[in-house]
Order: C-alpha cells, then structure tokens, then sequence
C-alpha cells in the first residue's frame, strides 16, 4: 500500500505551469484558475506544492558523503560519472510533507558540449523501504527552472519547492531509485548551458553513473547491474531524448531499458519560429545564452542593444517565471543590434542541437499535446518520424486537447508504467505503423 503522505491530492498545474514549464503569470493567478488534477495511484502528480520560490543555492566548497570533503581518488576525477562530493540532503513533493526517502546531494564529473571534463551537481533519491537488493533507477531530467543558481532542483527538494517533485515522488512511490541533474552551470559555476544537447544528455547518462557509485544509496539497491531509465519532459524531454541518443556509445555500460521523453523540443529554429514575440519569449533569450555559454565564440554579446543587456542580467541570476515575465512579447529586434540567428556560426551552433538525427539503442516513449502552445506538436511528431525511420521501437503517445503543461501531468502516469513494463522486461515494438 502507498503511504498516506504520499496519496494526499493537490493540483500540480500551479507549479509546473510557472516554474519548471514556464507559462507566465503568477503564483496566485495560476493557483486560482488550475484544474484538478485527476486522482491516481499510479501518479503522484496532483501533489504539487504552493510554494513557487526555490531555495537559494550557494557556490562554497562542497563535501563529501556524511558532510565532510570527499575522499581523494588519483586517476579517476576525470572519468565521466565519477563522484565528486556529496553530503545528505532530504527531499519533499511539497511543502511540509517529509517523505521515507534517502537522499544526498552529490557532484559528478561529465562532459561539455565541447569534450572537456565538468562538474555537474544533482540529487539521488532512494525510497526508505527496506529493500536492499537492486532496483531499477531513473534518471530524470528536469524541464525549464531557469540560470539562476538558486533556480536548481536541488536547492528546492529539500523544501519541497521544486516544481517537479511530485513527478518525481510518482517514480519514488513505485519503488524506483531517481537520480535528477542539475545540468552544467546550474548549480555549479559558470553560466548553464540551456539546451545545449550534447552537455544536457552527457550530465542525464553520467548522473546514473554517479548514483551507481554512491555508496550510501547501494544500501538502498542502487546497483549497476539493475535496469535504467531515462525520463524528462520539456527541456527534460531534450535532455533525455539526446541521452537516449548517446547511450550506447557514450554510456555503453549503463543498463538502459528505454527513454520516456515528452513536449521535446527536438528542432530549436522551429520553436524559435514559434515563441518569438509572445508570451513566452523569454526562452530564446535563455537559449541564446545557453548557446554561448557552451560556444564564447558566438559572442551573444556584441548583438545585444541596452534592452537585451538588461535582459541578459535578469535570464543569468533569476528563475524562469520571472524571465518570462520579463521577456513577454519581445522579438529578436527589440533586444539586439543585428539578429544574431542570421549568421553562419550562430545557424551551425543551433543546427548541431537537433534531436532526431540517431537512432536510441533501446525503445522510446514519446508524447505530446497536441494544443501544445510551447513546443510545437509538429515538431513531436517529426522526431517521432525520424527515430521510426531509424528502427527505433517508438510508442507515439498524443495527448487531445492538452496544453504544454497539461500533458505534463497527464502523461507522466503513463510514461512511468511503459518504463515500467521495460523494467520487468516486456518487448517494447512501438506503434510506428500506425
């Protein structure tokens, strides 16, 4: 039986709709008009906190994994998933609702976009439910939070203000061990590289790693030799979709049994074409700066006039409701100079982010709402298209008349029992003939 604390019902469209997905408006405003969310055990995304604000989250020297600095380990710094540091850490779905679960905040070695050797920083969570033998883990990539530090998933489990956390506990309360990035530079120095494919899949694929060699959530099953799960939903839903496209050979030991990605945005130019000078704006401006953090040499900032310098200030250090609210309506014209999308380099950068051009080594959940005002519902259908041309054993889910942050909700449920049925080992043949 799921545990009381686990059941309560709340409706989860506040939070995701300001915070991880980044409708505009605020707390009160989305909290007085969201729907229900429908009851189910098989979900615990009803359970949304009311709190928007994430904890701050600081830059000072990090410990190792009962609080004190991590052992030394000559040779192996630079291996992609090595453990870094960690100490204890808790995590809440919302608010005032502890959980029976373990959970340490870790850092980890990956990749850039550019090859080299980072620090990512991220969260394991494991249920407190006496099983000690192995468990199947997922690692989760979270949608849209913003750059700013204090914007991390981390920073908010403990107090139960990360917008996603009830889709997270949905996994915890079926006896799944999560693992979830923070990505590069959120968390961590240096400017996040927002939607920057190769850097968000390398620090999804090497926080399993990491978790696997976490010896305090081992006594909890957390073991190399169980299944692995790739999931996430917005700019999760690219993260993990390019993660599944790496896996085999950049993870090639990990155990991956399929991917769950939803509201992907596979084909940057296409969405950019779509949120340019509406409501939610704001994201070019992140992934402009995503884009340069990852490559300097685009040099955003020759392009910027004093209205996109401004804007550069507040996307840096500030969450993702407030970015939005800021960049409300803006086209590129309004912030730059120039537009920076016509030139060569800037149109090689946002080609190489593409998700479709490989074929997953295991089979893929993919999902949309087709009344999706964020990400368009073409451009899941065309990464549907492309990795079925491939071979890949795709199950296309579309969600009727459900909006960016309505399939959120209603598709996590089914995305969990599908990855399910691949951890119990069921054949996985998709629907791409249909």
């Amino acid at each position: 039986m799921m545990p009381a604390s686990r059941r309560r019902s709340m409706a989860a469209g506040t939070v995701l709709a300001v915070t991880v997905l980044g409708l505009p408006g605020s707390a009160a405003a989305q909290g007085e008009n969201a729907p229900n969310a429908t009851r189910s055990t098989h979900s615990a995304v009803q359970a949304a906190g009311k709190s928007l604000g994430a904890a701050q989250h600081g830059k000072g020297k990090h410990h190792g994994q009962d609080g004190q600095h991590p052992r030394k380990h000559p040779g192996k710094k630079k291996t992609p998933g090595a453990l870094l540091s960690s100490k204890p850490s808790s995590f809440q779905y919302t608010p005032g609702v502890p959980t029976p679960t373990k959970a340490w905040k870790i850092t980890y070695r990956s990749t850039s976009a550019n090859g080299r050797p980072n620090a990512v920083s991220g969260t394991v969570i494991v249920p407190d439910d006496g099983k000690t033998t192995p468990r199947p883990l997922i690692t989760y990539a979270v949608g849209t939070v913003g750059l700013g530090d204090k914007c991390a998933p981390s920073a908010g489990f403990p107090g139960g203000t990360t917008a996603e956390a009830p889709l997270v506990n949905a996994a915890l309360v079926r006896g799944y061990a999560v693992v979830v990035t923070d990505y590069e530079g959120l968390g961590t120095p240096g400017d996040h590289t927002y939607m920057v494919a190769k850097a968000q899949g390398s620090a999804v694929l090497d926080a399993a790693r990491a978790a696997q060699r976490h010896s305090g959530a081992a006594k909890y099953g957390v073991d190399a030799k169980a299944p692995v799960g790739i999931m996430g939903y917005s700019q999760g839903g690219a993260a993990s979709a390019k993660a599944a496209e790496m896996a085999a050979t950049y993870a090639p030991e990990l155990k991956v049994k399929g991917t769950a990605s939803g509201g992907v945005p596979a084909d940057l130019t296409k969405v950019a074409d779509s949120l340019e000078g509406g409501d939610s704006a704001g994201y070019l401006l992140m992934s402009a700066v995503g884009q340069n953090a990852a490559h300097p040499r685009l040099a955003l900032g020759k392009y910027l006039n004093a209205e996109g310098r401004k804007l550069v200030r507040v996307v840096r250090s500030e969450c993702v409701g407030t970015v939005l609210e800021a960049g409300r309506g803006k086209a590129i014209e309004d912030v730059t100079t120039s537009n920076p999308l016509e030139r060569p380099d800037w149109q090689r950068v946002i080609a190489k982010q593409f998700i479709g051009s490989q074929r997953p080594s295991a089979p893929t959940f993919v999902y949309h709402g087709d009344a999706d005002e964020t990400i368009p519902y073409a451009v899941g259908q065309k990464l549907r298209a492309d990795w079925c041309a491939k071979g890949n054993a795709v199950q296309w889910t579309s969600f009727a008349g459900q909006s960016h942050v309505g399939t959120a909700i209603q598709g996590n449920g089914p995305a969990l029992e599908w990855l399910g049925r691949r951890f119990a080992g069921e054949p996985a043949s998709g629907n791409c003939g249909t």
